[in-house]
């Protein structure tokens, strides 16, 4: 991309941020050393009950595995993200958050432990909003594979060093996304994220 962001964010593994977005902009999010997923959850700057749902973008996007072309909807029906650019392919919207109590279940860590939850929640503060109030977030870079019975198995993030997805926003917007704190969908070595926002596509 030749022209230069007005923003750019870096999020060290294992943490989170939130910004405002406005409509037109682009976001890039970059893995910058490969194999690193990241959960995103946007809101709807003006009226923050219009979040960012799982389930419409599923329904209206008629799939489960999300690429250039696909659009992310709110839990109104519109538009909220539209993926222009895509140098992986196969995200999804299919796993909450990992939380401290995911840690338990699942891996049985009871210590405190970083996590997407928390991380999310620390960036909305600052708006006054909740990750929770969102059932999944849009799991950019996440690898999934879907079997004919159904049955999910995570594997590593496909993505590469410099892997990209770039997603134009269809309405103003406050965007919360982390560098996701989990072992096995990051191959065990968690790794920052970088944003970059540009005023237009």
């Amino acid at each position: 991309m030749s022209i230069k962001p007005v923003s750019q964010i870096h999020i060290p593994a294992q943490t989170g941020t939130a910004v405002t977005v406005k409509k037109g902009q682009l976001i890039r999010v970059i893995d910058t050393e490969g194999g690193q997923v990241s959960d995103l959850v946007c809101f709807n700057q003006n009226d923050p009950v219009e979040h960012f749902s799982s389930g419409r973008t599923v329904d209206y996007n008629n799939k489960l595995l999300f690429t250039t072309g696909d659009v992310l909807y709110s839990n109104r029906s519109q538009p909220m993200l539209s993926i222009v650019a895509d140098g992986v392919g196969g995200h999804t919207c299919l796993y909450a958050p990992c939380s401290q109590e995911m840690f338990a279940k699942s891996y049985g860590i009871t210590d405190l432990h970083p996590n997407c939850l928390d991380n999310l929640n620390r960036g909305l503060a600052e708006f006054g909003l909740d990750a929770e109030a969102i059932a999944a977030p849009f799991n950019i870079f996440m690898n999934v594979a879907i079997s004919e019975q159904g049955a999910l198995q995570v594997l590593p993030a496909k993505s590469k060093v410099g892997d990209a997805i770039e997603l134009l926003a269809d309405m103003d917007l406050i965007v919360a996304i982390t560098a996701c704190s989990t072992g096995k969908c990051n191959n065990f070595n968690c790794t920052p994220i970088d944003v970059q926002i540009y005023d237009s596509a």
